[in-house]
């Protein structure tokens, strides 16, 4: 039986990586994809995003294929968190086309692609190719993520973090680990800007590997998948500065508190309620599902920083609750506290 070709997809914090995901999932050309996400957190936004993009067949099972890793950074627990699932994909890869894996932001790719060659897993599933997602905003604006303290917030609250790597280092593997390049927020740079950063791009890149602009997640799978890379034996043309790493303390004062609320909102005003939370708190990431009044489908919420996106993803089912849950991620949170001011 041939093998399953895996494509890793890694990329920092809000770098579009979910969105890039979703698009694919909901664009697969027949495609019967399963996907591993790397989630933080207890509820798992990212993973329900992606569950309910609506391409499953009625017979499957969403769930099966979705399937959402929240104990830490996945290049750090291989073998507690990725090996046994793996096993339990590879058991059904009579029914699967090809595998997506999204880090989080914080993984290295290098461990990640050296569990691939494993015997359990080398001889059913090979990586197909790594695509690193970059963010031109970020880059534009003179650093490598969106939102850097909610980066090391995340870094801090993962118990299960065994490498300290600066960031610096940690994208430059991000970028020697690719197969291909996607820029997103290109839009929101000028056309000279974003001429530069796709030729500094290109100089820090192996040869052969391409930069492409990237919308809202909008591009052809034709693109993203069939590298036929197997990277698994090419890994010494893809150097680490951070294959041995020694274990470090981690910030306990790091949470993420989840609300689920009955209520319905008008999304501008949540928006700015949330707006001033994240002034007044030390808060990093918020995401989650927004009930909105008077609308028939379901409000996707996402907010880095102070900057925030909604969109609607799919109609309200009925045999749900049409609830408002949010989980947000930051520093000595309490959640009493958020709960007042988001209620109002």
């Amino acid at each position: 039986m041939h093998k399953i070709p895996v494509t890793v997809i890694t990329g920092f914090l809000g770098a579009g990586k979910t969105t890039l995901v979703r698009h694919l999932l909901q664009n697969n050309q027949n495609r019967r994809i399963a996907v591993m996400v790397n989630e933080f957190g207890e509820v798992g936004i990212d993973g329900e995003l992606l569950r309910d993009c609506q391409i499953c067949q009625e017979d499957d099972d969403p769930n099966d294929n979705i399937i959402e890793l929240n104990n830490g950074c996945l290049c750090c627990t291989v073998q507690e968190e990725f090996y046994p699932t793996m096993q339990q994909l590879l058991e059904r890869r009579d029914s699967l086309d090809c595998m997506l894996i999204e880090t989080s932001g914080l993984a290295l790719p290098k461990p990640l692609v050296q569990a691939f060659r494993w015997p359990d897993i080398r001889n059913h599933a090979t990586v197909d190719g790594v695509v690193t997602v970059v963010d031109c905003q970020a880059l534009a604006s003179g650093t490598l993520v969106g939102d850097l303290e909610a980066l090391e917030a995340q870094r801090k609250a993962d118990p299960n973090l065994e490498h300290e790597t600066p960031i610096e280092e940690l994208f430059e593997d991000q970028l020697a680990c690719a197969d291909l390049v996607l820029l997103t927020k290109t839009d929101l740079v000028e056309a000279t800007e974003l001429s530069k950063i796709k030729t500094w791009l290109s100089q820090e890149l192996r040869p052969g590997v391409k930069v492409v602009s990237c919308h809202q997640g909008n591009i052809s799978p034709e693109i993203l998948l069939g590298f036929n890379a197997a990277v698994e034996d090419n890994l010494e043309n893809r150097p680490s500065h951070h294959d041995h790493e020694e274990e470090h303390d981690h910030d306990d004062d790091i949470t993420s508190v989840q609300i689920t609320l009955e209520q319905a909102y008008d999304p501008k005003k949540l928006v700015q309620t949330l707006t001033q939370l994240v002034q007044e708190q030390e808060i990093y990431r918020i995401k989650g599902f927004v009930n909105v009044a008077n609308k028939p489908m379901r409000l996707v919420l996402q907010g880095v920083g102070d900057r925030f996106d909604t969109f609607y993803d799919r109609l309200w089912r009925n045999e749900e609750n049409r609830q408002t849950r949010l989980v947000f991620i930051g520093k000595d949170l309490e959640q009493e506290n958020i709960e007042l001011m988001v209620k109002g």
